[in-house]
């Protein structure tokens, strides 16, 4: 892997890691990388589908520390389609919801265009539900948090935003991590 970039460093093992396929793979590579820059870093690729159109076929997410990129691929004929493209400064109102009994995470934003992104990432065990739910709050809380003007772990956070920070942190402390380290983090 020497002399790789830092995306492709990080993409390949992120989409091993959820099982795509390298013929898929080999696909979507061209999109993302007109997307996202040589030196961006991908935290999540995940086979998802819209959470308000399920029956529309399969996207694939990409998730790197400053962007978030999906593409779809028709069923017929395999022509890919760039769904979203977008800073995660640009993206509002970031949430999602674990599911371990579905094995599955709701990841919803609204687009700068005002348009409201849902999209339904199912997984093959509930233990990766608690660990896709940590990667998305390594992500999205510290730039939350930041804006928070400093306050430690969300103290001075309103009380909706203190009780998701203590949920965060208890999902950290899965991955071996301490509620003092992601303080500090944040």
């Amino acid at each position: 892997m020497k002399g790789m970039d830092v995306f492709s460093r990080t993409f390949l093992p992120a989409a091993a890691e959820a099982g795509v396929a390298i013929p898929t793979v080999s696909r979507h590579m061209p999109v993302f990388r007109r997307c996202v820059a040589a030196d961006d870093a991908a935290a999540l690729v995940a086979r998802c589908n819209r959470a308000d159109r399920p029956t529309q076929g399969e996207y694939l997410l990409l998730l790197t520390y400053r962007r978030l990129v999906v593409t779809h691929e028709s069923r017929m004929l395999h022509r890919l389609r760039l769904h979203l493209n977008t800073e995660l400064g640009h993206l509002g109102n970031v949430t999602w919801n674990p599911d371990p009994r579905l094995s599955a995470v709701e990841l919803a934003a609204t687009a700068v265009d005002g348009v409201r992104e849902r999209f339904w990432i199912r997984v093959g065990h509930p233990k990766q539900v608690w660990h896709l739910d940590a990667l998305l709050s390594h992500v999205f809380r510290p730039r939350a948090a930041r804006a928070g003007a400093g306050a430690a772990a969300g103290d001075r956070a309103p009380a909706a935003t203190r009780d998701a920070l203590r949920r965060d942190t208890a999902a950290w402390e899965t991955l071996g991590r301490s509620r003092r380290a992601v303080a500090v983090a944040f």
